[in-house]
């Protein structure tokens, strides 16, 4: 799978990871030692994340119906948590530096292709 920000024409990741089981969804990146460039978890649906027990810090999008970005959090370091976002369908964990090294902004449009 690959993440496209179809408004800024730039790939966000090209090794992607999709959630859907309860399961999935609530290990996400735990027990990860690292986060490559390039990689992404999609955690559907999800409209919040916690970083309880992560090693390291990444980037956060949050997703709503229509593929737009609803918020976008930089850097999200270990043992927080971010707000809830109602109007998310789905969040996008990236490895940190992802967003501000593509120029990703809120009110952006994703493409995920399978």
């Amino acid at each position: 799978m690959k993440i496209i920000n179809t408004t800024k024409n730039v790939t966000l990741a090209d090794n992607v990871i999709l959630t859907q089981t309860t399961l999935a969804r609530l290990r996400g990146l735990l027990f990860r030692k690292e986060f490559r460039k390039g990689e992404a978890l999609i955690i559907k649906p999800c409209n919040s994340i916690h970083m309880f027990f992560m090693s390291f810090p990444i980037d956060v999008i949050f997703v709503d119906s229509n593929d737009r970005i609803v918020k976008i959090h930089k850097g999200i370091k270990p043992f927080r948590a971010t707000p809830v976002y109602f109007k998310s369908k789905f969040a996008i964990e990236l490895p940190a530096g992802t967003l501000e090294g593509t120029n990703t902004t809120e009110s952006d449009t994703l493409t995920v292709i399978p």
